[in-house]
């Protein structure tokens, strides 16, 4: 990709979720989180525990500026000179202020890399929303308009399946010897409710999204010659009568050990780094269930922070730049590719009312 095309485009913007990053800021990120979806204050105490255990940080941005890093580094080393921003829906460095930045500095045409592989309501379409914010920000303030292109849905890129495969075979030679044999793999993504309903009332179930997670799980399975394995899920929220996707990690974990599995390899294949619902509910709550039972249980890594990782963004830019065919291994319909917010295909990602609510409190 070369910066004098025409239709090149002349900057990345990195997407998140944000998180606080001081005992002071949790609560006012927690608001900013769940303001006007009905969150009770008793579940943002709760939720607010887990960021004050960890000295009221999430470790969400520095990751991401990690990934930052790591990305502007392969840019370089491939010869694309084009500027790597940083903005988050929920905390500081907001989405708004580095639009703003990106606008003065004379971008036009820009790039968008949501920190999510996956379809479905929070994962894309709730980013696609985030896009339109800030193009309506840029309005609001006079500022030039820029263009905004939501790079595609990887959760089947060959770069992050074999990057997931080799986290995997890693924790597996970290168990000792004698428990390799009879480990179990366990694949965990962020629950949804089961069943959404989007603006028109119409019920939307949240197949995209898990039957994503499942090839992704199948193709890292597959790499490592494994065919017996679960997938489960954690972080559940909301209102209790509301089903979500289940099982849920910990009682998975008490559900096999009951049958007599005493090992696990657990990869949190929804998660892209290691942010708070990886480092609580994964290193937290579930290795405390299995110390009390006596089971062994090893956490893969997450792809982000690794250059591998940062390898397949700049393939992922490079690929929209130049409208070459995706390199991926799955066979789902692709999805994901969006500019200035419009939905990325038919019947994608669309906004859902309870699903928006209720995952929201997950933070």
């Amino acid at each position: 990709m070369n910066a004098s095309r025409p239709d090149a485009y002349d900057a990345l913007l990195v997407l998140s979720f944000g998180g606080p990053e001081g005992h002071e800021e949790v609560r006012p990120f927690l608001e900013n989180v769940t303001r006007g979806r009905g969150i009770p204050p008793e579940r943002l105490d709760d939720v607010a525990v887990h960021y004050h255990h960890f000295g009221g940080v999430s470790p969400i941005n520095g990751l991401n500026r990690e990934i930052i890093a790591n990305v502007e580094r392969e840019l370089a080393d491939r010869g694309i000179s084009i500027p790597v921003y940083f903005g988050n829906r929920n905390w500081l460095p907001y989405g708004a202020d580095a639009a703003e930045q990106m606008a003065r500095d004379g971008v036009r045409n820009a790039l968008v890399l949501a920190t999510s592989a996956w379809g479905g309501y929070s994962g894309c379409r709730q980013y696609q929303e985030d896009i339109q914010q800030l193009i309506e920000h840029l309005d609001a303030e006079g500022l030039p308009a820029i263009t905004f292109t939501k790079i595609r849905q990887f959760y089947d890129h060959p770069l992050f399946i074999d990057t997931m495969v080799a986290h995997v075979r890693d924790s597996f030679a970290e168990l000792p010897e004698d428990r390799r044999g009879r480990a179990r793999l366990v694949f965990t993504a962020h629950s949804i409710p089961l069943t959404s309903v989007d603006a028109d009332g119409t019920k939307i179930d949240g197949s995209l999204y898990s039957d994503q997670v499942r090839e992704s799980s199948a193709l890292i399975a597959e790499g490592l010659g494994i065919t017996d394995y679960d997938v489960v899920w954690q972080s559940r929220s909301g209102a209790p009568h509301v089903p979500w996707l289940e099982p849920d990690i910990v009682d998975h974990a008490v559900d096999l050990n009951e049958r007599g599995i005493d090992t696990l390899v657990v990869c949190p294949v929804g998660f892209i780094s290691d942010h708070m619902e990886v480092i609580w509910d994964l290193d937290s709550e579930l290795m405390d269930e299995a110390a009390r039972r006596g089971m062994t249980v090893v956490r893969t890594a997450t792809a982000g922070p690794t250059e591998s990782f940062a390898a397949m963004v700049v393939d992922l830019i490079e690929e929209q730049g130049s409208h070459r065919q995706p390199e991926r291994r799955g066979c789902l319909p692709l999805r994901g590719t969006s500019v200035n917010g419009a939905p990325c295909a038919e019947g994608c990602c669309l906004p859902m009312r309870v699903h928006k609510r209720a995952n929201s409190a997950s933070v």
